[in-house]
């Protein structure tokens, strides 16, 4: 005589349950001992299946904050394959992240809008079954990778998907295998590409709306959208850092991520309140006469951000990186009037042609900033004709920073120069003193 249980949960509060009981000519004493046993399993089971967390978030500062990211490290709370947050009884989205690609979710991150000096609880359920699945929300981020489809001639229809490529280090040239020429992303605010190619420079697009576009647009704006309000390619970067693009340095000047063994870029996670993209170079002879490194770099985009962080990760094994030097910056747009606190915050605010048509395409501007922690900063070096630069060091193998732009195109952004430099000075405060963040089991 057997006793089966199965035991599913699809979306919390609701549990479905299926008991298979024992025949009805079974001894009745043995029949009421057995459910109890099945029903203690059950709640073994539905103990085993879900853990509760309390997750306190308070806003330090006296202005409100919105759209700030909290995130959970998972490694402690066994394979979680769905979570539930709550706040006040109302559901929040969130997102599990499988940050290292071996089908785990290892970190749970969901977005937090407090008032100042607010703090708020809230109520996580994580959910370990092997039936249960992420719950689907609203994307409020976007991320594409593709190559061309000869088939189609539209210049924002191509459908050959992809999520990942590697060209090898001798690629005669890899700028030109995806459409838009490498991965892109974005939130409401904005929108960048990444060449795929020796550059990795970041490319941006300008939106006049809050929106997200490039689905629509795929980086190549058609008439008839422009015409609708979308939004178009508005930096030209050349061989510069563009917005932030992390280079090697030969004590003189930038140097591109050449030669390597090998290039990718993947996409890890597509939202839908944080996109992560990844570029990794392998056997990278960042410096000559000494060993080649290999490198992750990961930019994060948050929902709601205009703003976007960028790790970058020295992964092979054996090899410190601590006295190689590398560069990054922003690009000197033609004529722009540059903003820096000496303190590892510097931007600028000009105009130039997005593309090479100066005939039918006007000026674009656009204010550019960075931000990198002082304990990765070697020096900020003068402004020449093409960026605006510090050379940089890892710290443990690991350096990170944000960068953030605007365009004058926006109908919710900045215009000229004097208040993005303000919102930079904002925008540093707001980093430094992030939201504080207690986990607790209840």
């Amino acid at each position: 005589m057997h006793i089966f249980v199965y035991l599913c949960k699809k979306r919390a509060p609701f549990n479905g349950f299926c008991l298979l009981l024992p025949p009805a000519k079974t001894n009745k004493k043995m029949n009421k001992k057995m459910i109890t046993l099945a029903l203690a399993a059950i709640t073994a089971m539905t103990a085993q299946a879900q853990q509760q967390l309390t997750v306190s978030v308070t806003n330090p500062s006296a202005a409100a904050r919105t759209d700030q990211a909290v995130i959970i490290p998972l490694n402690s709370y066994g394979e979680v394959r769905r979570a539930l947050v709550t706040c006040e009884g109302k559901e929040i989205p969130c997102q599990l992240d499988d940050l290292d690609q071996d089908e785990v979710y290892d970190e749970l991150c969901f977005l937090a809008d407090l008032k100042g000096k607010q703090q708020l609880k809230y109520d996580v359920q994580l959910f370990t079954d092997l039936c249960d699945e992420p719950t689907k929300y609203p994307a409020r981020v976007f991320a594409e990778m593709l190559i061309r489809n000869d088939k189609v001639k539209q210049k924002n229809k191509h459908n050959n998907f992809i999520e990942a490529i590697t060209a090898r280090g001798d690629c005669a040239n890899s700028y030109n295998l995806q459409h838009h020429h490498g991965v892109d992303f974005e939130s409401e605010l904005n929108g960048i590409r990444i060449y795929f190619d020796k550059r990795q420079t970041l490319d941006l697009y300008g939106k006049f709306q809050k929106r997200l576009e490039l689905e629509a647009t795929q980086f190549y704006t058609q008439p008839e959208q422009k015409v609708q309000g979308y939004g178009d390619d508005v930096l030209w970067v050349g061989n510069t850092f563009g917005l932030g693009a992390f280079r090697g340095w030969d004590g003189k000047e930038p140097t591109m991520i050449d030669p390597v063994a090998s290039r990718t870029q993947r996409i890890i996670s597509y939202g839908p309140l944080r996109t992560i993209v990844e570029l990794v170079d392998k056997g990278w002879k960042a410096e000559v006469n000494r060993p080649a490194i290999n490198m992750t770099v990961r930019y994060i985009q948050y929902a709601g951000h205009r703003d976007t962080d960028v790790e970058v990760y020295f992964t092979k094994k054996h090899t410190d990186v601590s006295s190689y030097r590398f560069s990054t910056g922003v690009i000197n747009v033609k004529g722009s009037e540059e903003f820096t606190d000496h303190k590892g915050l510097r931007g600028c605010w000009g105009s130039a042609f997005a593309t090479g048509d100066t005939i039918n395409l006007p000026r674009e501007t656009v204010g550019l900033g960075i931000w990198i922690p002082k304990q990765y900063i070697v020096s900020e070096e003068p402004a020449n004709k093409d960026n605006y630069a510090f050379v940089l060091k890892a710290n443990q193998n690991v350096l990170k920073y944000k960068v953030v732009y605007t365009s004058d195109n926006e109908t919710f952004g900045y215009h000229n120069a004097k208040d993005w430099f303000n919102f930079m000075k904002l925008w540093r405060k707001e980093v430094e003193q992030p939201v504080k963040v207690v986990i607790t089991k209840p």
